[in-house]
């Protein structure tokens, strides 16, 4: 087993430790998650607590369905306590860049449905600076995408790249939408603003930068020893 599964394994079963029984869990999208589900899963078994989780994906579900997971669907469980998701980067401002898995828009809906977020990562994923070592997603409509790729373009300031499959065919969201990889020489400056201005951009689906949705951040090293990184909010929460 590699150092980089042993670390999301490691921030994967110390997330499952902060369930509790009878929330309401947001369930992310991605391999560090995997190993969250399963250990979500053993303490249902071992321990006999009832949980439910709205997913942020298909590929979500169907893990969680062969876990014995239970799940629910936002329109029947509109309010979470709890979602557990990966990051791609997280800067010390508990800013984030997601949907290197494709869930973005999903991952984002789920995550601002929920009382308190917990971002796991393995090595290598905790940044100075946003996009320094990460495209940035950005989720937009087929309709008119080449259009919509010049935009982000030239008002991002970036190089997006459509994101595709084997075949060379485009890679399809659980949505139906399309993905650009956009590439920000030397990272982004400033993620509130690049957020904004690539969201008022029509087409854009969603943008992966997520900001203020993350209470507490869970890190493993190469060696698996786990570090926390609290938010005032996240110390009190989960003291």
């Amino acid at each position: 087993m590699s150092n980089k599964q042993s670390s999301k394994q490691v921030v994967g079963a110390a997330a499952a430790e902060y369930v509790s029984d009878g929330m309401k869990l947001g369930l992310g999208t991605g391999s560090t998650v995997a190993f969250f589900l399963e250990a979500l899963a053993k303490r249902i078994a071992d321990e006999g607590i009832s949980v439910v989780g709205v997913c942020t994906s298909q590929q979500t579900e169907e893990h969680a369905a062969k876990l014995g997971i239970p799940t629910s669907t936002l329109a029947e469980t509109p309010h979470l306590d709890l979602v557990v998701d990966g990051a791609d980067e997280v800067d010390e401002s508990f800013r984030l860049i997601k949907g290197g898995g494709g869930a973005l828009l999903r991952e984002k809906i789920v995550a601002a449905a929920s009382a308190s977020v917990i971002i796991i990562v393995g090595e290598g994923k905790y940044v100075s600076k946003l996009g320094s070592s990460f495209l940035l997603p950005v989720e937009v409509l087929p309709f008119g995408y080449s259009s919509t790729k010049s935009q982000v373009a030239q008002k991002g300031g970036c190089t997006p790249y459509l994101r595709t499959v084997e075949s060379g065919e485009p890679f399809i969201t659980d949505n139906g939408n399309y993905i650009f990889d956009c590439k920000f020489e030397g990272g982004i400056d400033d993620p509130e603003q690049t957020h904004s201005i690539l969201s008022q951009i029509a087409g854009v689906a969603e943008v992966g930068i997520f900001l203020n949705l993350c209470d507490l951040v869970l890190e493993a090293d190469a060696e698996g020893n786990l570090i926390k990184h609290s938010t005032d909010y996240a110390r009190n929460l989960f003291a």
